[in-house]
């Protein structure tokens, strides 16, 4: 073979993987090996079979940066050799590199606030009104070929999104959404809250939910439409239809809430969604935390927005996300949504007497199980804080679980929960909800428990409620069983006075126009859910006019028992306050939340227990005054 350096030729798969073969009668053991030690070094998944390596495109790209240079091609005595659609592929990514480290050191807008105007309301965007950091965002993520969206709760990501594709999409663009379950609802009513009817049809075009399986999904991408919503389940489940409708279309692909990636960094999920970034013309991500716990939560996140450049390698390596990223992403405050503070106003209700018998009876299991907590131990600790949280405000409900559990318990105590009923709690919030309704408010009732729900469905029954549960399906709001049929009944009819809900899934729920009061009949340790539930009714779009007034009810026990729900309180002020310290930062730093914890039902932490063991023990400390 003399000088003649080893070819290595690069192919494009129809499956957007990469097969790189060494063109020699014997593998040259530089090149190889060199090939190897890149992709062990960067644990990268790959197959490799006597002269070839096939691997996804987008780590293809990560080594041609790495060892792709004339200089290494020459130091190590190879050629690359692309064909076909790689050597396009291969010559566009270089001039992206080379954009994007343009972009990534710039924060230049191109394009004005008044411009940005201008052509929204020839579009006819009218009916929603951008604020001055929303008009900033957009048009800084216009200068962009791809961008990442990391505002805070609230700012309008949504909004700004649909904006976005709107200014920057080609003539028969498509634009599909993938989302968690939860944030889908934000995205079903985006047209309808930001479009003028008078608007083209293609610019009012609803978007079409991608669901109920394989053959439904290939019909609805065929039917002509444009714009497609998908659960980040459907897309993994059928990862082939859409990557060959993105291959097939000039599409705008954009993850929300995506560090729901997080999760997945070596999983099938990150894989799929990895195999096609490099397909869509652009790709945005969304997301108000996208580190969730630590810097390499953001990894997969950055590797679809940018594959191939090396981003997440480098954090991986130790460099911090806002060096790596440089300007390559925009966020908005929380300070700078200036909207109105909410003082919550607690009603302290003390506990029936049989129903602080069955809550001392538990909160002697829970001090038990913690002192003599080992691996076994968790799982019983954990049970008896979700056991305490029930009695607090539903004692038939605890009483239904360990029965049901068979748990011994005196007959006269059992007798004594039956006739006192509802506790003197949800008897309080009755009583104020019919209050408020009697002024002519609309009220939102949450609470962390469905059997809760289904009590106070029934027991509010004269003021036609509707209720929305965890198990509840998405859909249209023609469907009288979906979720969506009864928040717009909620909204709309005069006679649906109030609306209850689980804490857990309350995403994409705006009940800001109709709504102003919310009640609590109880709060567990999770602060994001309580913090996302205020969000419901306090946006941006909430009117400046009018008071938001929450409601906090608390069982009370007698101070030598102490009460959970003061407990909660007490954990909740210090998280949350943690949370908006890091919703304040202009830049995007790690937040711990408590589903990274130990205890990941319920927002419970090992700090929660401690907490609560000296609130049963007497000492706990003053509780402070709560704001949101």
């Amino acid at each position: 073979m003399g000088d003649r350096p080893t070819l290595v030729r690069i192919s494009y798969n129809v499956d957007c993987t990469c097969t790189l073969t060494i063109l020699a009668e014997e593998i040259e053991a530089t090149i190889w090996i060199r090939l190897l030690l890149a992709i062990h070094s960067k644990k990268l998944e790959c197959y490799i079979s006597e002269n070839q390596i096939r691997m996804n495109w987008s780590d293809v790209l990560g080594i041609l940066r790495d060892i792709g240079s004339k200089e290494s091609q020459n130091r190590y005595a190879f050629r690359f050799v692309p064909e076909g659609q790689a050597k396009r592929r291969i010559r566009e990514f270089a001039d992206q590199v080379k954009s994007v480290q343009d972009q990534r050191r710039s924060s230049e807008r191109i394009i004005s606030v008044e411009e940005i105007e201008h052509r929204l309301n020839k579009l006819g965007f009218t009916k929603r009104k951008l604020r001055n950091f929303q008009y900033r965002d957009l048009s800084r993520l216009l200068s962009m070929s791809h961008g990442a969206n990391f505002s805070v709760p609230g700012a309008g990501k949504t909004t700004v999104t649909f904006a976005l594709h709107l200014l920057s999409a080609r003539k028969g663009q498509h634009f599909i959404v993938v989302a968690p379950m939860s944030a889908l609802q934000s995205w079903i009513d985006i047209v309808e809250m930001c479009i003028h009817e008078s608007a083209p049809d293609e610019v009012k075009e609803r978007f079409t939910w991608l669901t109920e399986g394989r053959d439904k999904i290939a019909e609805s991408l065929n039917t002509g439409a444009k714009r497609f919503l998908i659960s980040y389940d459907e897309a993994i489940n059928h990862e082939r239809i859409l990557e060959r409708h993105i291959s097939n279309n000039p599409t705008h692909l954009v993850l929300d809430e995506a560090h729901c990636m997080k999760a997945s960094w070596h999983s099938h999920q990150r894989m799929s969604l990895l195999r096609i970034a490099n397909e869509p013309v652009r790709r945005d991500i969304l997301s108000s935390t996208p580190m969730l716990s630590e810097p390499s939560d953001i990894i997969s996140q950055v590797d679809f927005l940018w594959p191939g450049h090396n981003f997440g390698q480098d954090i991986k390596q130790g460099k911090s996300p806002q060096e790596v990223l440089g300007n390559l992403y925009v966020r908005t405050t929380k300070k700078e949504l200036e909207l109105a503070k909410i003082i919550p106003n607690f009603i302290d209700v003390e506990m029936d007497p049989a129903q602080q018998e069955m809550y001392s009876i538990v909160r002697k299991e829970f001090l038990r199980n913690w002192r003599n907590q080992g691996q076994a131990k968790i799982q019983n600790v954990r049970k008896s804080v979700l056991r305490l949280l029930q009695i607090s405000v539903n004692p038939l409900l605890a009483l239904s679980s360990m029965v049901y559990e068979d748990k011994k318990l005196d007959s006269l105590l059992v007798e004594e929960i039956l006739e006192e009923g509802h506790s003197s709690k949800l008897k309080a919030v009755m009583k104020h909800v019919y209050s408020l309704t009697n002024e002519g408010k609309k009220v939102v009732i949450w609470t962390i428990f469905s059997d809760t729900i289904n009590c106070l469905n029934s027991s509010l029954a004269d003021l036609n409620p509707v209720f929305i549960g965890g198990g509840d399906q998405l859909g249209s709001v023609s469907n009288p069983e979906s979720r969506e049929e009864r928040i717009d009944r909620f909204r709309k009819d005069q006679n649906c006075c109030v609306l209850i809900a689980d804490t857990a899934v309350c995403g994409g729920i705006n009940l800001h126009e109709v709504c102003h009061d919310a009640i609590y009949a109880d709060r567990d340790y999770s602060a994001t859910h309580y913090l996302q539930t205020i969000d419901r009714i306090h946006t941006l779009d909430s009117p400046r006019d009018i008071e938001t007034d929450i409601y906090i009810f608390r069982s009370i026990a007698p101070a030598g028992i102490g009460s959970i729900d003061r407990s909660v309180s007490r954990r909740l002020i210090e998280k949350t306050s943690g949370i908006k310290k890091i919703l304040d930062d202009p830049d995007i730093q790690p937040m711990t939340l408590e589903e990274e914890e130990e205890f990941v039902s319920f927002g419970i932490d090992s700090e929660d227990m401690s907490d609560l063991v000296s609130e049963f023990e007497g000492k706990a400390t003053e509780l402070m005054k709560e704001e949101i």
